[in-house]
């Protein structure tokens, strides 16, 4: 347990250092983020405000997660994961602001990279460390081998969770304190199946996101850009793949989901009938619209997420597979 909390005090501690070196550099850089123009006219005061801050809080995971669990393989896994993904953000945000391509990578791009980092998961998962391919469905109590499948639902897992962190990422601080949410609920879990060393990368996850919160809260010095969202879907994704929860992460991430579903919706009913369903996609912008302050609308989607948190905590209490 005190290295539960000596992880998560570093990692917060940490952001909250390198936040001031990474946000002047990032100034002179003219790295700033473009807005937009279809968005609520209130952001456009945010054009030029610094992204790519996803290094700040890469730099607070890594740190404390190599001291205090650097020698076990799921860290290595879970760190390849996150990192990776990382990666493709950044190089997403390094084209879209420095070489001034609105579109950043290709899609074709991004799913390569992704595709690469699902068969790896899946391959090391399910070869070296033992954890099978076989599905746990929450409330039911039961698995179910999916065989070669399985690797399919890893890409799904990876590919929806990273754009549904992406897609979520659009108001100060929604992301950051939703992820931190979501990630200590995960370290409940890793917890409760007796995975201490996954437990020390979510605390630790949770403590960099908090501290970043310090620089992305209303009104936000910095935008962790995808070099961050991507990065804290991955990680998440990663969690749950190694904890066998992955239904379970559905509704640990339920903010993610909802997101993610709006633009599903919106976009569907947009063209099969021309009508819209929310006056803006992702969900968080149709709420800003009908008048919501985006303090409002932050503070209830974390709410939110506590709620989905506590849920996903008691299902995993009622069966028999969780142990807590």
């Amino acid at each position: 347990m005190q290295e539960l909390l000596y992880a998560a005090g570093m990692a917060f501690i940490i952001a909250l250092v390198v936040g001031p070196l990474v946000i002047p550099v990032l100034k002179r850089l003219k790295f700033g983020q473009s807005i937009r123009q279809d968005g609520p006219e209130r952001h456009y005061a945010k054009a030029g405000t610094p992204t790519m801050g996803g290094i700040i809080i890469l730099i607070a995971l890594l740190v404390p997660v190599m001291i205090y669990s650097g020698t076990d393989r799921e860290i290595w896994l879970a760190l390849f994961v996150t990192l990776g993904h990382g990666l493709i953000g950044f190089l997403d945000d390094f084209i879209k602001v420095v070489l001034k391509r609105s579109l950043g990578l290709k899609a074709k791009q991004k799913l390569l990279g992704q595709i690469i980092m699902a068969v790896a998961l899946a391959y090391i998962a399910t070869n070296y460390m033992g954890l099978g391919t076989d599905l746990w469905i929450p409330l039911l109590d039961v698995t179910i081998d999916l065989g070669p499948l399985y690797y399919l639902l890893i890409f799904l897992v990876l590919v929806g969770t990273t754009n549904a962190v992406n897609l979520t990422d659009g108001l100060d601080g929604l992301a950051a304190g939703t992820t931190t949410v979501a990630a200590l609920t995960y370290a409940v879990i890793a917890m409760s199946f007796g995975k201490p060393n996954l437990a020390i990368f979510c605390v630790s996850l949770a403590g960099a996101s908090l501290g970043f919160l310090k620089y992305n809260a209303h009104p936000a010095k910095i935008f962790m850009g995808d070099t961050g969202s991507l990065a804290l879907g991955g990680a998440l994704a990663a969690v749950a793949v190694m904890t066998k929860t992955e239904l379970l992460l559905i509704i640990v991430g339920g903010v993610f989901v909802l997101e993610a579903l709006s633009v599903i919706i919106q976009v569907i009913s947009f063209k099969l009938t021309g009508k819209r369903v929310f006056r803006m996609s992702p969900i968080h912008h149709h709420f800003e619209l009908v008048g919501w302050s985006e303090i409002k609308v932050v503070n209830v989607f974390w709410l939110t997420g506590v709620v989905f948190s506590a849920i996903a905590l008691l299902i995993l209490a009622v069966s028999r597979v969780g142990g807590i």
